[in-house]
């Protein structure tokens, strides 16, 4: 009896010893994890305050709904261009840089930066298609351009239809860089937006950016642009505004569903040929020019960003479209 007390009492020893050793390493682990979230806060907040002021300025500023919206206007063509973003490309007057310097020599190009992208300020409004096309359109009218072909990229095709339908006597044509089409699938999806709330406020994006891809390696910007939008891209990244647009697609997707673009508006749509992402991605485009009295669509090889590769070829495809549609 006196050896299993014993050994009753050695066991339990030992387990105390353990569970001392387990809560000890879980205790250091648990403070390396809050020193390590401390510190990457610490310097994403210093970073950027920092980067911020090495950001230089372009385009000009436009007030809309008492609030600052940025546009770059190149070129002095009599025919204008607006260029419209997609989700989340934070810096839109320098994303679409390789392709407004192919327009420029013909077309007056104006590039418009919705809020929360580029320099244009945040907006606590929310981010509705209704919202979103009523202040571009806004700002063109603080400028006084009054007709012209709208071109889009990506979720610009879902602001885009909604756009030449409000105001027709305004749009001359519609051009769809892969844009996105109304009744492509898989658009119902819920996005995780606490969590990258959260990535973003920790500094934790920031940090993961660091051992990202350079998405703009072998493309032919030059450093200096890049620099600028590596900037731009760290201070705009998962703002509020544009998580608020994320939380708005489904429903944005879901209010386009039945809209067409009107039959007699000119339409050129350049699509993604091998797009694996979307079921029946070039048929979706094919059945949107179907009834168009002045439809096409241009298949290219390269990624959802055709205009990064693809610019020469737009713009000499733009311009034939065009003469050819008068």
């Amino acid at each position: 009896m006196a050896q299993t007390e014993e050994k009753k009492t050695g066991n339990g020893t030992k387990c105390k010893k353990v569970r001392s050793i387990l809560l000890k390493i879980i205790a250091a682990i648990v403070i390396v994890i809050v020193l390590f979230l401390g510190i990457v806060y610490i310097m994403n907040v210093i970073s950027t305050n920092s980067e911020k002021k090495q950001i230089e300025p372009y385009g000009q500023h436009v007030s809309v709904d008492g609030k600052n919206m940025n546009v770059l206007i190149q070129g002095k063509g009599e025919e204008t261009i607006v260029l419209l973003p997609g989700f989340g490309t934070a810096t839109p007057a320098l994303d679409f840089k390789l392709l407004i310097d192919e327009l420029s020599p013909f077309y007056k190009v104006v590039t418009v930066e919705p809020f929360g992208y580029g320099l244009s300020d945040e907006t606590e409004k929310e981010r509705t298609t209704e919202n979103i096309v009523g202040e571009v359109h806004e700002a063109l009218q603080q400028l006084n351009i009054n007709r012209y072909m709208l071109m889009g990229h990506s979720i610009a095709g879902i602001y885009g239809i909604d756009y030449v339908n409000k105001y027709p006597n305004e749009v001359t044509a519609f051009v769809g860089i892969d844009s996105s089409v109304p009744t492509q699938p898989g658009m119902d999806v819920e996005f995780p937006l606490k969590r990258l709330e959260f990535l973003k406020k920790s500094g934790l994006l920031r940090f993961a950016l660091k051992f990202s891809a350079d998405p703009y390696k072998g493309l032919a910007f030059d450093e200096k642009t890049v620099e600028q939008m590596n900037l731009i891209t760290k201070q705009v990244m998962n703002n509020d505004t544009i998580l608020n647009e994320m939380d708005h697609i489904s429903s944005n997707f879901k209010g386009a569903h039945d809209l067409t673009f009107p039959k007699d508006l000119p339409l050129l749509l350049f699509v993604q040929a091998s797009d694996q992402g979307v079921a029946g991605w070039v048929p979706l485009h094919e059945g949107q020019i179907k009834d168009s009295m002045h439809g096409k669509v241009v298949l290219m090889e390269g990624s959802h960003y055709l205009h990064h590769t693809k610019f020469k070829e737009i713009a000499e495809n733009v311009r034939t479209f065009m003469k050819e549609a008068k």
